[in-house]
Parts: C-alpha cells; sequence; structure tokens
C-alpha cells in the first residue's frame, strides 16, 4: 500500500518491555485475560501499584488523539483492565453526538438534552440552529464546537468524579486551541491534563479496519485476523467464523462487523490525513504533557526491546474432524514506504502508557 501522504517513524525511548529483566524467559499468552494480569504484573507493576494510589485520591484528563481505528478504545480498555478498579471513563465525542441525535431526534425540545443544552449551552450559532445542524450533520460535517463542550460536560456530569479519557475532542485544528483550555470552559475542575498521541503505520490501520469486530455488550473492540479472543465459534448457517467476548464481567456476546469495513481507510482517507496534521500541531503545543504511543516496530529493531510474543501474529481458523474450531498463526509483518514493521498487539502498547503516566504524574 503506498501513502505518499504520511511517513511513520517511531521513538524508542518508552517502549521496551525488556527493562530490569537480568536473562529470564518468561512468555505470557497475551489473549488470555489471566495471562495479561501476570504480564502486567511483571512487567509494570510498580508504575500500576503507584497509580492505583495516586487515582485513589486524584484524577486527570486526557485527550487521546490518533488516526481512526489506531486503538484508543482498546488501549483505554486495556489501561482499565490493567489497573482494575473503576478509576476513570471513557467519553467518545462521535458517541455522543450519535447519541444526542437519536435523542433529540425521538423528543426534540422536550428531551432532557434540549433542557440541559438551555441552562449549559454557551455559543454564537441560535441553539435552535445548532439543533438543526445536528439533525442535518453528515459525516463530513461538523457540529459547533461550543455544543461539543456541553455534550462532554453532560457525559461527565453524568458520572461521579473520575479521570476522563476524551476520544475524539479536538477533532479539527480549530479545536486545538479550545482544548487546552477544555478545563476552564466546561467549568469542571483543575485536573492535570495530557495529550494522549497514537501512532500507527496506515497499512496496519487497513488491515485492521477490513477485519475488526466489536462486543455489543462491552463494545470492547477485536479482530478476527489480528487479535481474536480465546472463544472462537463456527456459524453452521453462513459458514463464517466469528469470536464471542472474553471481556471480563462481560456476559460473553458475539462480536459483530461493521458495515463498510471491507473497504479499510480509503473512504476515510480525508479524516486520517486531519488526524495526523492534529497530532503534528499537538506535538509542538507549549504547556501540555504529551504521552505518545506506537502501534509498530522496524522488523530488523523489534526484538531489541520487546519479546516475540508481543508482536502481533496473523491468525486463521478451520475445523477438525471433529468439527472443532482450530487456530493457526504467523508472522505478520507489513511494508510502508519501503520499511518493513512488526505491529504489537494492544498489552505492550498499554504498557508504554502505563510507563508514561507515572512518569508524566509522579512530576
Amino acid at each position: 500500500m503506498d501513502i505518499p501522504w504520511f511517513k511513520y517513524s517511531v521513538d524508542y525511548t518508552w517502549l521496551s518491555t525488556k527493562d530490569g529483566e537480568q536473562g529470564h524467559d518468561h512468555t505470557f499468552n497475551l489473549l488470555d485475560p489471566e495471562g495479561r494480569r501476570l504480564y502486567f504484573s511483571h512487567v509494570v507493576g510498580k508504575e500500576i501499584a503507584w497509580l492505583r494510589e495516586y487515582l485513589a485520591e486524584n484524577t486527570f484528563i486526557a485527550y487521546m488523539l490518533a488516526p481512526k481505528n489506531a486503538g484508543k478504545g482498546t488501549y483505554t480498555k486495556g489501561l482499565q483492565e490493567a489497573l482494575g478498579g473503576d478509576y476513570f471513563t471513557h467519553v467518545s465525542v462521535g458517541d455522543l453526538v450519535r447519541a444526542a441525535e437519536e435523542e433529540y431526534r425521538a423528543e426534540e425540545k422536550n428531551s432532557a438534552l434540549y433542557k440541559y443544552a438551555l441552562e449549559n449551552y454557551r455559543g454564537y450559532m441560535h441553539l435552535d440552529e445548532v439543533f438543526a445542524a445536528l439533525l442535518a450533520r453528515t459525516t463530513q460535517s461538523l457540529i459547533p464546537t461550543e455544543f461539543v463542550l456541553t455534550l462532554i460536560k453532560r457525559a461527565i456530569d453524568s458520572v461521579p468524579k473520575k479521570t476522563v479519557f476524551v476520544d475524539g475532542f479536538p477533532r479539527n485544528l480549530d479545536q486545538v486551541s479550545y482544548s487546552l483550555y477544555f478545563r476552564e470552559l466546561i467549568n469542571y475542575r483543575q485536573d492535570p491534563d495530557i495529550f494522549v498521541l497514537i501512532n500507527a503505520p496506515l497499512t496496519v490501520l487497513d488491515e485492521r479496519i477490513k477485519h475488526r469486530v466489536i462486543c455489543p455488550e462491552c463494545k470492547t473492540p477485536r479482530n478476527m485476523v489480528l487479535l481474536p479472543t480465546q472463544k472462537v465459534g463456527y456459524d453452521e448457517a453462513t459458514k463464517e467464523f466469528y469470536l464471542n467476548c472474553d471481556q471480563p464481567g462481560c456476559k460473553g456476546g458475539r462480536m459483530v462487523k461493521k458495515e463498510g469495513d471491507e473497504l479499510g481507510i480509503e473512504p476515510i482517507k480525508q479524516r486520517i490525513m486531519m488526524d495526523v496534521q492534529l497530532m503534528e500541531r499537538a506535538k509542538n503545543l507549549y504547556g501540555v504533557p504529551k504521552i505518545e504511543l506506537f502501534n509498530a516496530l522496524e522488523a530488523d529493531k523489534a526484538l531489541d526491546y520487546v519479546h516475540e510474543y508481543e508482536l502481533t501474529p496473523a491468525y486463521s481458523y478451520s475445523l477438525n474432524d471433529k468439527k472443532e474450531v482450530v487456530t493457526a498463526q504467523e508472522s505478520w509483518v507489513v511494508e510502508e514506504h519501503g520499511v518493513k514493521y512488526h505491529s504489537l498487539l494492544p498489552t505492550p502498547v498499554v504498557v508504554q502508557l502505563i510507563k508514561q503516566l507515572y512518569n508524566t504524574l509522579k512530576k
């Protein structure tokens, strides 16, 4: 895949999961919840203990910036799993806008949303025009930033005081300045705020989108080819393999595909270009701490920093003579601008996040 408008480069500062190892050869099953628990304890046990203690008394706000499908939801879920407890809430602006549209379309000015906006929205556009724009919106059009702030404030008001991961704001270059003063604009609190930037080769994102699935119950995302669960089934009627969710605490529903995902990143190329520009702008901001996560490592350097079991394999499925599902895997390598990369499983990327949160908040 030739993508001349993007150059992926890796900063290895926080990437190593071999820090402090003295010849020990540990292997963990990162597809298994118990394997992940042992892995987190082994690699970042000290940092996790400190973050739990910090979050018991303190909160922060994190803005997650990344190309679409780079792993924002996956890594947030992974952090929650690593820490345990109920320390933070994940606010997806896209989900808030879609829910707002449905709520207003059903009840209009009688809705709780409209009444909340009457008391809390401030902006240049009349509120009735805002809701008209909400109903007429498309994936290419944006509703006023001031109304987005109102939706975020409403979401935060609806939960006890927790750390907030904001996914999808800022969405364009004009909104970056709003994010610098987000805490004051929503009149909420004076928490530390952090930008979390997620880098990934776009070739990886293309494959992720084509094969992704999501749990309809807990919204945990997975991938049929690159990140399966431990529970793989086979549908005799459709002759297709499928995944069942194995996220701790979830009922284990059958994971589903999104319509149009088979086209990969091509339909959202302009959106991804904007996301990349936003990340570049955020990297140059002064006064706000920044955390950078990297999804993939150069193939010729990867094993200097991580173990082979931390690399993303490609999975395939078949049925044996007993009609049982058999899973096979092989090494997965992508190439972008002539450079070969190994993609990381989500768990070592979550380790990058934990290490940098510990370093940033401890300061």
